[in-house]
């Protein structure tokens, strides 16, 4: 197995060694843009050069805001050519958030690619230099475009040293501010090196990129990893053609959030119902045909590893899709440990439990059971925040992940809820709603979840609706809330029963600040908003309550 010292010697190995071979393919107004190896290594080393040109201070900080897409993994690549340290930055933050990022992270130049719009966060960028992509429609500073026409290539390239700065990841900031974390070159590369002793991927692999490369998954999972093994990337043009991109790339790897696979199985059950599913599936010849159909247009007939993380997906909903025969392999990691912890794995996927630690991890739990992890790509710490970053390990080097789980007999680790998640009742009984939540969302009526319950006798849980939620008249809805609850409830201890449901008026999204880039539930901004009915919900004779 090759091996390299960074992700751009493993790119100027594959364009030495296959240069004509197609490195991306970047759909842009229904067309579709291929860049050879050849010739994004001609683009990155001008933009390099460019980069170089502005006499930055050594090892200067580079931002990217962009969604995916070719020049987002041009760019990477480019600012490493310039001995630079990449800041990636999510698409969608407003412009207070782009500037404090920018700030923080004492950026001297941006690169800005893909956006869906530009004009509302351009007051967030302070005056550096900046590169803009022309196919995408934006025009500041230097066009990239123009950079490619007219710049030599940078000729000599970077020395690279493993233990030297590669990039600071801002966390999505479910919790306050994002922190800057800091990972060194040999962070990147150890974490690649474990992904791909458990992932075995074909030859010539595909991957389709389009979870925000900003987030630690995407950027090691997908993107540099795709990078080190030579793969061929897509990208979805827009969200409206994402299901068709997503099938015609049929990537042998694919990374989703719990909230891609609700929508999936929300698609396929709003087209073939789930008593004409169970029918088909009973039916032997049907059976395969369904399965390979289904596959086909959810665009995972080629993959061979097919993975959900970023939150605790469902048992019942992992269960559901191997039913078409789409194992999904839970894994858990953190920005802080560079995405290496625990994972499921063929032959040994233990449906419910984020699997068995990997070969370089070592765990172990706090009396209160929070769950402390080493291994050898732990961050570097937090960008200029010596004393939080010293707050976050113990005093043998363990990071405090603010998780709490346990272990089972066999070895097999279930995440039991988020320390920070933890809320009293009136009646003086903690609770971690995780694992409520988790049981709620068997319900496909359901689309996020939030239970909570301070100052109030009984958690209550508010919740924002599906599509097939939305088709059912009120009453239907009710009926089906109050059956889900009344079967979760048995299952639960007597503090811990849910005793209302509110369904909230609008959706939680990104721009609303409700929920991260990443998609997980900000439950602080979620309970400051609602907290102050709590206590008039909960007096309420109805069991289901419409905001």
């Amino acid at each position: 197995m090759m091996r390299f010292n960074s992700p751009l010697e493993a790119f100027l190995h594959w364009e030495s060694e296959t240069p004509n071979r197609i490195f991306i393919k970047q759909p842009v107004n229904g067309k579709l843009i291929t860049f050879t190896f050849k010739e994004a290594k001609d683009e990155v080393c001008k933009i390099a050069s460019k980069l170089k040109s502005y006499n930055l201070p050594k090892r200067s900080h580079v931002a990217i805001l962009s969604k995916n897409c070719a020049h987002w993994l041009l760019s990477d690549l480019a600012i490493m050519m310039a001995d630079c340290v990449s800041i990636p930055i999510y698409p969608t933050l407003n412009k207070s958030s782009i500037n404090q990022i920018l700030e923080h992270s004492e950026s001297k130049a941006i690169i800005i690619g893909k956006l869906d719009d530009f004009k509302s966060q351009k007051s967030g960028i302070p005056d550096i230099h900046k590169i803009s992509v022309g196919l995408f429609g934006e025009s500041e500073g230097d066009l990239w475009e123009d950079i490619v026409k007219t710049e030599k290539s940078l000729k000599i390239l970077p020395e690279i040293n493993p233990d030297q700065l590669h990039t600071i990841i801002y966390t999505s900031g479910t919790t306050g501010l994002p922190k800057g974390v800091m990972h060194s070159v040999g962070n990147i590369m150890e974490s690649i090196r474990v992904i791909k002793s458990i992932i075995k991927m074909s030859p010539k692999p595909r991957l389709f990129s389009y979870l925000p490369l900003a987030h630690v998954a995407e950027r090691v999972g997908i993107g540099t990893h795709g990078i080190v093994i030579g793969a061929e990337f897509s990208f979805p043009e827009s969200l409206e053609t994402f299901a068709s991109d997503l099938e015609k790339c049929q990537p042998h790897l694919f990374l989703a959030v719990p909230r891609i696979w609700v929508k999936f199985q929300e698609k396929i059950l709003e087209n073939l119902p789930q008593k004409k599913l169970n029918i088909l599936l009973k039916t032997p010849i049907i059976n395969r045909l369904i399965k390979h159909k289904l596959k086909q247009k959810l665009g995972l007939k080629d993959a061979s590893f097919i993975v959900s993380g970023a939150a605790p997906l469902s048992a019942s909903l992992i269960h559901w899709f191997k039913k078409i025969d789409v194992e999904i392999f839970q894994v858990y990691g953190m920005t802080e440990d560079c995405i290496i912890s625990h994972a499921t794995r063929p032959k040994v996927n233990k449906i419910g439990s984020v699997g068995k630690a990997l070969e370089t991890v070592q765990i172990k739990f706090s009396p209160e059971g929070e769950i402390l992890i080493k291994n050898n790509c732990l961050m570097k710490g937090y960008y200029k925040a010596p004393e939080i970053t010293a707050s976050v390990f113990d005093e043998a080097g363990y990071f405090k992940t603010g998780d709490k789980g346990e272990y089972d007999h066999d070895g097999y680790l279930t995440i039991t809820g988020r320390a920070k998640d933890e809320f009293k009742t009136d009646k003086g009984k903690y609770i971690s709603p995780s694992h409520i939540e988790m049981l709620l969302t068997k319900n496909t009526d359901i689309e996020q979840i939030c239970v909570v319950g301070t100052g109030i006798p009984q958690p209550i849980a508010l919740i924002t609706l599906s599509e097939l939620g939305r088709a059912k008249s009120k009453d239907v809805l009710s009926n089906k809330l109050v059956a889900t609850v009344n079967a979760v409830n048995l299952s639960l201890e007597k503090h811990e029963k849910v005793e209302k449901v509110v369904v909230m008026k609008e959706d939680w999204t990104v721009d609303n600040n409700l929920v991260t880039p990443s998609l997980k539930v900000k439950r602080s901004s979620i309970e400051k908003i609602h907290q102050p009915f709590y206590k008039e919900w909960f007096a309420m004779d109805d069991k289901v309550i419409f905001e």
